[in-house]
């Protein structure tokens, strides 16, 4: 960073911590900070309010990590190590902070803090991350220009954004032109105007793990919709709809209710459009196409089945 400000030319420093992942090892100098302190758990903490989730989503280690994890029975004590890991972060990011004002670049600095997934941390009786349920799915992004007049109001958006918005946030911020095939936006539009929108809906996607736990979504600011399309053996095509206005600890799958015929009907036809998308742009890497095909609510399980190599159990 020194060397970088002394060159009088622009800059991007990325920094990647593993904290707060597993395996979680603090650093001993804060072992005092929450030493003995009691967690306030989710209101939708445990298995008795995931009866209702798929049961594509309980077969992945995201379930059995409830109690390998010891959220079940050593709550206060894992959150006690998960906050510790986090409050390090804070240190370093505030010593990164202290080396811009000593550069002099201080004033002339964007920082963007994020991060790569949420965690479950007992909600709904799961640990881990990957499912698009809302504690896994979200992710904390903070932005500060200090050359901007907003810069410290503490201003909140409740735009609908991913990470593929990074890449041209960043890019528009170096006055570079992002190039035409990139997805996502540049989100300095909220930083303006906190109550605009940059996209009606944005798609969840999990292609990693085994195959039930592997999922579709596509969420706006009401609304979540979720396929779960894996259908072998005992196991049914799952629809899921989540109100998050009214239901943001997703308690209650609306896809069953006649109230929600439309709003239900309208998020499939966004997943599709957003399947479509894939389908067309999906990269010959890694087996990624298939899933346009996997994905897809309109084909049977025999063809997808067929497709991976699996007995055709299913009619």
């Amino acid at each position: 960073m020194k060397g970088s400000a002394k060159s009088e030319k622009p800059f991007c420093l990325s920094i990647s911590f593993k904290a707060p992942h597993k395996p979680a090892t603090p650093d001993p100098k804060f072992d005092e900070v929450y030493k003995g302190k009691a967690f306030r758990k989710p209101e939708n903490y445990g298995r008795e309010h995931s009866e209702h989730f798929s049961k594509q989503s309980k077969q992945g280690r995201q379930y059995s990590r409830f109690h390998e994890w010891n959220y079940s029975d050593k709550f206060d004590e894992v959150m006690a190590t998960y906050h510790q890991q986090i409050y390090a972060i804070d240190v370093a990011v505030g010593m990164i902070r202290e080396a811009l004002v000593e550069s002099g670049e201080a004033d002339n600095t964007v920082i963007i803090y994020s991060s790569d997934n949420g965690f479950f941390c007992g909600a709904h009786g799961y640990g881990s991350k990957v499912l698009p349920y809302e504690e896994s799915a979200r992710v904390p992004l903070i932005i500060f220009d200090p050359r901007h007049p907003n810069s410290g109001k503490k201003l909140r958006s409740g735009a609908v954004t991913g990470g593929i918005d990074f890449a041209p946030t960043m890019l528009k911020l170096a006055g570079v032109t992002a190039p035409e095939n990139m997805d996502g936006v540049d989100l300095m539009k909220l930083y303006q105007e906190p109550e605009a929108a940059v996209r009606d809906s944005l798609l969840l996607i999990n292609v990693w793990g085994n195959l039930p736990t592997q999922s579709l979504a596509v969420v706006t600011d009401e609304l979540k919709y979720i396929h779960w399309g894996y259908a072998a053996g005992d196991f049914e095509v799952t629809e899921e709809l989540f109100d998050l206005k009214k239901d943001p600890l997703e308690l209650k799958n609306e896809a069953e209710n006649p109230e929600y015929r439309e709003a239900l009907e309208a998020m499939r036809i966004a997943y599709d459009q957003h399947l479509q998308d894939w389908k067309m742009e999906a990269v010959a890497y890694n087996n990624y196409q298939i899933y346009g095909t996997l994905f897809d609510r309109k084909v049977s399980w025999p063809e997808k089945a067929a497709l991976l190599g699996q007995p055709r159990r299913k009619k």
